[in-house]
């Protein structure tokens, strides 16, 4: 028995804007009927796990507006540079928000954070051997601008994820990743590992 296909009947945009889009799909549900599907069209974004030799990973303190508070996370941004692979915005953000370069690079984990109404995909890098290169200014005067950096150990950010201290869904997931796999004998993918979840409308959007 084949699976159903979900067609798209129509599609029509509700608003396009510079970071994300919302578009109207109408979809061809199993029994036949359509159903509509309101799906944000998101650029994709990478962020970093950044651990040092003591076993300390870097953390940033920001505002964000949506939910009117300073959250810990990961360096993180979006893929919104034409022709820059993930790992050159990783290795770009990594300096921006927190001052540092890397030697060692490799995918921890790739994610999905709200499927149920958006195509944003995010790839977490794991990112070592790690040099101090100072903070490069953004030229820009906005939530950056009043952005933290702090370390703080592996273990103890782990435990801050699951005391509710960190809420942001990629750092979480990140972070346990990353406490599992350098507990291990695992290791992370090639920077270059295939990504066939990454977010793909919006930038088609922008490149016509």
């Amino acid at each position: 028995m084949s699976r159903h296909s979900f067609d798209v009947a129509s599609s029509s945009d509700i608003y396009v804007g510079k970071v994300f889009a919302v578009r109207k799909d109408e979809v061809v549900m199993p029994g036949g009927r359509t159903a509509v599907r309101e799906v944000t069209e998101h650029p994709g974004a990478v962020a970093i796990v950044a651990v040092d030799e003591d076993d300390r990973v870097m953390l940033v303190h920001q505002y964000r507006h949506a939910v009117r508070r300073r959250l810990w996370e990961l360096p993180a941004g979006l893929l919104d540079h034409a022709d820059e692979e993930p790992v050159e915005a990783a290795e770009r953000e990594l300096a921006e928000e927190a001052g540092l370069a890397a030697q060692h690079w490799e995918v921890l984990v790739d994610l999905v954070p709200s499927p149920g109404f958006s195509d944003e995909a995010v790839r977490v890098f794991l990112a070592r051997g790690l040099t101090d290169v100072g903070r490069t200014p953004t030229g820009h005067d906005d939530e950056e601008s009043d952005l933290t950096a702090r370390w703080v150990s592996l273990p103890v950010a782990v435990r801050m994820a699951l005391a509710g201290t960190i809420v942001n869904g990629v750092t979480v997931a990140g972070l346990l990743a990353a406490h599992a796999l350098l507990g291990s004998s695992a290791k992370g993918r090639a920077v270059d590992a295939p990504w066939p979840d990454r977010s793909s409308a919006f930038a088609a959007r922008k490149a016509d």
